[in-house]
């Protein structure tokens, strides 16, 4: 599975962004994926988590609220909806999947490139 994300860029403090994750070379359908953000000069943070049906979603309690994701099957490519975004949420921002776990995981099967998000105070 290769997965591409997209969707980062520059916003200031309270906008939003949707950032997409698409997969290609095989179906989504059978991984559960997580959105994962590493900062600069920080340790690797998991966002969001959504299980491979869709039916289950994750957040750390730090971030419920203001994130959420989903996913199309169909169209092979996962989301993350971004909402009142902090400076503090300026990161790169990477999708990655897991076919056998769901949820925060040391390891993932595959990951995307990452696709940067800053946000201006």
């Amino acid at each position: 599975v290769q997965l591409q994300a997209s969707g980062g860029g520059l916003v200031q403090a309270g906008g939003s962004l949707r950032l997409s994750c698409a997969a290609s070379g095989r179906a989504l359908i059978g991984y559960n994926m997580a959105w994962l953000r590493q900062a600069p000069g920080k340790e690797r943070e998991f966002v969001a988590a959504i299980s491979w049906s869709g039916g289950r979603t994750y957040y750390p309690d730090s971030l419920k609220g203001r994130f959420s994701t989903s996913r199309d099957n169909a169209k092979n490519t996962v989301y993350l909806q971004m909402n009142s975004l902090k400076p503090e949420d300026t990161a790169v921002y990477y999708c990655a999947a897991n076919q056998r776990r769901f949820g925060p995981q040391e390891e993932y099967d595959y990951w995307g490139q990452g696709t940067l998000v800053t946000v201006s105070s």
